[in-house]
C-alpha cells in the first residue's frame, strides 16, 4: 500500500486544543443504546426531538415510548438478532420504532419508501425479516405485492402498550444493529452488517471532530433510511445529548423556517439541497448556524463560493458510505478546502492502494462484512483494510480528494445508483438490444442517470414509454433522465463496453 509523508495520525487536525490522540476512546458508552438511555435518565426533561405532528418530546418520553414499543415487538415474537424492516417519513414514530428495535436487540433493515415491488422482493428474500413496520400506504401495498406472507404493522404498533417482561438494552458492542443495503456494479444489492460498536464509534468520532454537544440543535431534512440521515444525523444527535427538528421531507422554506423558529445550530444536506436553498430570498438565515455540512456527493466549488457569499458559511464537506459511516471530514477549526473531503476522522485510518490509488480504510467504525455474502467479503477486504471503490489522492497535509471511482457507481442527489440494476430493467423492454448506463455531470444533482440505447434491427423504441416502464420498476432517482440512441456501444478488443467513451 502507498504511504505518504502526512501528519501521523492526520486526524489530529480534528482534535480540540489540548487533546492528544492517545486520549481518544471511541467505544465510550459501550453501545449506542447504553449511551442514549444513560443520557435520558440523567436529563429526562430535556427536549430531544420535534416533528410537525408531535411537537417537542423529551428524553423521558422517548425512553418510555421506545421501551413500550420494544415490549410490543417482543409480544409479536421478535427476538434478538431477528431482522425488522423499517420504513416511512422522518418523524417521532419512525424514530421510536427504530430505537425500540435496537433496545430489544433486533436488527433494523432501513427501507426506502420509493422502492418498487421487485426491489423489495430482493431485500425481503435476502434479509428474511420477521416483521415490517411502516405507516406509508404505498410501502404497505408494495410489501403486500412483494411478500404476501410478511407481517406488516404500523409504526405506532398499537394494541397492548407494554407486552411481556423482556430485558432491554442488553446487546453488546459486537451484536448486529443494522443492515444497510448497498450494491456493486456487478450484482444485486447486498446488506452491510453494522454492529452496535460500529455505530457508536462512528458517532463518537463525529462528536469530537464537529464539536457536537448537548447545546446543538440540528435541522434534519434527510431521509432516515440513508446513513447520512440515520447513522449520522439521528444517531449523532441522540449520542451527543443534543436535539433535532425532524422534517418529513426536504423543502427549502421549511428548512429556513426551522432554523429561525427553533434557534438551530446545525444543518446537514446534500448538494441538491444547497442548490435549492441558495435560490431562496431567505438563504441568509443559514448564517445563523454554527455548522453546515455537505456530503453524499461532491459540492461544486462554485456552490461553495455562492453559499459563502450569501451566508458567510464555509461548508464542511465530508466523506462516508454505508459500510463505514463517516471516513473523513474537513476540520471545523481548521482549513476547509473546497474540492476535498478533508482528512481522516478521529480513529479512522485511510490509505491508497499502491498501483490503483483506491481508497482503503480501517477503524472501529468499519463494518465486519456483508450479510451472507462471503464472496463479497473476500473481494471487499484486503489484509484488514476495506476497499471503498473510490480512487483518490492526498495532499501534503493529508487532505483527501476523490478523483474517480474504481467501479461505476453514480451518485445523484445524494443517492447511489448502480448501472447494472438499471440496465437489466431497460434491457427487458421490447425492442431494446443493448444498454449502457452512465452518470453525466449536473450542477443541481451532482450527476444524472443517462442511458445509451441500442435497439434491435427494425425496432422503434419510444423513449417516453421506456421511461414509464423504468419508473414502474425502479425508485425515482434510479430512472434515467436522459435516453440517447446509438448504433453500437464502444467496446475494447475483448468486447468489454468502454463507458468512459460515452458522453
Amino acid at each position: 500500500m502507498a504511504t505518504m509523508d502526512v501528519p501521523e495520525p492526520p486526524w489530529s487536525l480534528h482534535l480540540p486544543e489540548g487533546q492528544e490522540p492517545g486520549d481518544l476512546d471511541l467505544t465510550t458508552g459501550g453501545t449506542l443504546v447504553h449511551r442514549w438511555v444513560d443520557l435520558w435518565a440523567r436529563r429526562p426533561e430535556r427536549e430531544v426531538l420535534h416533528d410537525p405532528d408531535r411537537g417537542w418530546i423529551t428524553g423521558e418520553v422517548l425512553e418510555r415510548e421506545s421501551g413500550d414499543k420494544a415490549r410490543s415487538l417482543a409480544a409479536m415474537g421478535v427476538g434478538s438478532g431477528e431482522r425488522v424492516l423499517l420504513g416511512g417519513s422522518a418523524g417521532v414514530d419512525l424514530v421510536t420504532a427504530h430505537v425500540a428495535c435496537l433496545r430489544l436487540g433486533a436488527v433494523v433493515v432501513p427501507t426506502n419508501p420509493a422502492y418498487r415491488e421487485a426491489e423489495l422482493a430482493h431485500l425481503i428474500g435476502d434479509a428474511e425479516p420477521v416483521l415490517a413496520l411502516t405507516d406509508d400506504p404505498r410501502t404497505v401495498a408494495r410489501f403486500g405485492a412483494a411478500a404476501p406472507s410478511l407481517r406488516v404493522e404500523p409504526l405506532h404498533l398499537g394494541g397492548e402498550p407494554h407486552g411481556p417482561a423482556v430485558e432491554l438494552d442488553a446487546v453488546g458492542p459486537g451484536s448486529p444493529a443494522l443492515i444497510g443495503y448497498t450494491s456493486g456494479t456487478t450484482g444485486r444489492p447486498k446488506g452491510a452488517v453494522l454492529s452496535h460498536g460500529n455505530l457508536l464509534a462512528g458517532v463518537n468520532s463525529l462528536r469530537v471532530a464537529w464539536r457536537w454537544t448537548s447545546e446543538d440543535r440540528l435541522v434534519l431534512a434527510l431521509p432516515l433510511f440513508h446513513m447520512h440521515g440515520l447513522g449520522v444525523g439521528l444517531h449523532g444527535t441522540l449520542a451527543a445529548g443534543a436535539s433535532a427538528v425532524l422534517l418529513p421531507r426536504f423543502d427549502p422554506e421549511a428548512v429556513l423556517d426551522a432554523v429561525a423558529a427553533h434557534e438551530a445550530t446545525m444543518f446537514f444536506g446534500v448538494p441538491t439541497m444547497y442548490n435549492r436553498l441558495v435560490e431562496s430570498a431567505r438563504a441568509g438565515l443559514l448564517g445563523r448556524l454554527r455548522l453546515v455540512v455537505s456530503g453524499s456527493a461532491p459540492l461544486p466549488a462554485a456552490m461553495h463560493r455562492r453559499i459563502e457569499e450569501l451566508t458567510g458559511q464555509r461548508v464542511v464537506e465530508r466523506y462516508g458510505m454505508t459500510e463505514t459511516i463517516m471516513l473523513a471530514s474537513n476540520p471545523v477549526d481548521g482549513d476547509r478546502r473546497a474540492g476535498t473531503v478533508g482528512v481522516a476522522l478521529p480513529g479512522v485510518d485511510l490509505r491508497l492502494e499502491e498501483g490503483t490509488d483506491e481508497v482503503l480504510v480501517r477503524g472501529p467504525n468499519v463494518f465486519g462484512g456483508y450479510w451472507r455474502r462471503p464472496d463479497a467479503d473476500a473481494e471487499a477486504f484486503e489484509s484488514g483494510w476495506f476497499r471503498t471503490g473510490d480512487v483518490g489522492s492526498f495532499d501534503e497535509n493529508g487532505y483527501l480528494t476523490l478523483v474517480g471511482r474504481a467501479k461505476e457507481l453514480i451518485i445523484t442527489g445524494g443517492y447511489n445508483v448502480y448501472p447494472r440494476e438499471v440496465e437489466d430493467v431497460l434491457r427487458s423492454f421490447p425492442g431494446v438490444s443493448e444498454v449502457a448506463v452512465v452518470g453525466i455531470p449536473s450542477e443541481e444533482w451532482g450527476e444524472e442517470v443517462c442511458a445509451h440505447i441500442v435497439t434491435e434491427a427494425g425496432a422503434h423504441v419510444d423513449h417516453g414509454e421506456l421511461r414509464e416502464y423504468a419508473a414502474a420498476r425502479l425508485a425515482p432517482y434510479k430512472v434515467p433522465r436522459h435516453y440517447r440512441p446509438t448504433e453500437a456501444l464502444p467496446r475494447n478488443a475483448l468486447g468489454k463496453i468502454q463507458k468512459h467513451r460515452l458522453t
